[in-house]
């Protein structure tokens, strides 16, 4: 089925994110991009869209820590992205550069991977310079390590992950930075041995799949256990509507995959998950050309995540418990809470078994 065939009528998102507050900074108010920002703020409906006169987000505690959370999370800053991060940095094992188009993400997710590595309030902030953002897939175009040139995976030529600190697709309809980055990648800008890579919690794919992408992205789905999704994963589309917008997006002739993550033992686990590897198998039966990979990571946390989360979820049910995990050093000396040796085996060895069974069109990138 091609983009012309595809009924757009079906596609309406039922998750979509809209701010109450938009604070635009005075390096981006003048921005080509920030122009686009705003018409999409204001064709949503935004009523508060400020102009600020400096460059400082400020007055965005409340007077408890919840207050500061829930003010923040229905907060967009339009800023300028620093030098800092403009320059591509390595992301194994998902891809060979990390581009960031915003930091932060208006989910509402209890096990948050964000927590513990953004300074101050968790407000969305959207990169304005979006050419100098983009600049970073022409200054690293045939360099890498990952995808570039390995027997594994390079056929996709140099990959640029761009969800490592924002669900791009959660703040589409409010930014274009995606549409922006797909439409100039697919028109090959940047050479034709590239490829953008993000994942999502979000199923706003109306305006994606009439874009012309020329099959240089590869959009992933955040999928996981029903009882996983349904209890931590607050404020994104539910597993239904995420599972219906991977399969309009491989009807557009995207490359596709599944991020199943983060795992965890939860009462009944093999059943849950092979009802979900079951689920997306039926959600892609039929396509054409289908290009589906699968990435899986198990639930992990550090001290300092587990802080933040407990401050922003302090009825969490999440098991967050050091005595029944193991520890995992980072090279920097950094200490993340795994599950045990055996735990982690086990799971390992039934989601490369049942993948296979359940899903054999599925290509396993990794597990960690």
């Amino acid at each position: 089925m091609t983009t012309r065939e595809l009924d757009l009528t079906t596609l309406s998102p039922t998750r979509l994110w809209i701010p109450k507050h938009v604070l635009i900074t005075r390096a981006a108010a003048d921005l080509p991009h920030t122009a686009e920002i705003v018409r999409r703020c204001e064709l949503a409906g935004v009523d508060d869209i400020r102009f600020l006169s400096g460059n400082a987000l400020t007055g965005l505690r409340g007077a408890t820590e919840r207050e500061t959370y829930a003010s923040a999370k229905n907060t967009l800053a339009v800023v300028v992205a620093p030098p800092s991060a403009l320059k591509p940095q390595p992301i194994p094992p998902s891809a060979d550069w990390r581009i960031d188009l915003a930091k932060g993400c208006p989910a509402h997710c209890q096990y948050c991977y964000l927590a513990g590595s953004l300074q101050g309030p968790p407000v969305t902030r959207a990169y304005a310079n979006l050419d100098d953002v983009l600049d970073g897939i022409r200054t690293h175009a045939g360099r890498g390590s990952v995808t570039r040139g390995t027997l594994e995976r390079g056929d996709e030529g140099t990959t640029f992950e761009l969800s490592c600190y924002t669900d791009p697709l959660g703040i589409e309809s409010v930014t274009g930075s995606l549409a922006a980055a797909i439409s100039r990648v697919g028109a090959g800008e940047f050479g034709t041995d590239v490829q953008l890579r993000f994942t999502t919690k979000f199923d706003d794919v109306g305006e994606l799949v009439t874009l012309d992408h020329g099959r240089r992205t590869r959009i992933r789905f955040s999928v996981n256990a029903a009882e996983v999704a349904n209890r931590f994963e607050g404020g994104t589309a539910r597993m239904p509507a995420r599972l219906a917008a991977l399969r309009a997006v491989a009807q557009a002739g995207y490359r596709v995959g599944l991020t199943i993550a983060p795992i965890m033992p939860i009462p009944g686990w093999r059943e849950q998950y092979g009802a979900l590897l079951d689920d997306v198998a039926a959600a892609v039966a039929g396509i054409d050309d289908l290009d589906l990979t699968a990435e899986i990571i198990t639930h992990r946390f550090t001290p300092a995540s587990k802080e933040v989360l407990l401050g922003w979820y302090p009825r969490t049910r999440l098991e967050m418990d050091e005595d029944l995990r193991s520890q995992k050093r980072s090279k920097f000396g950094g200490v993340k809470y795994v599950y045990p040796k055996q735990t982690m085996t086990e799971m390992r060895g039934w989601f490369t078994e049942e993948l296979e069974r359940r899903l054999p069109a599925a290509r396993l990138l990794y597990w960690t």
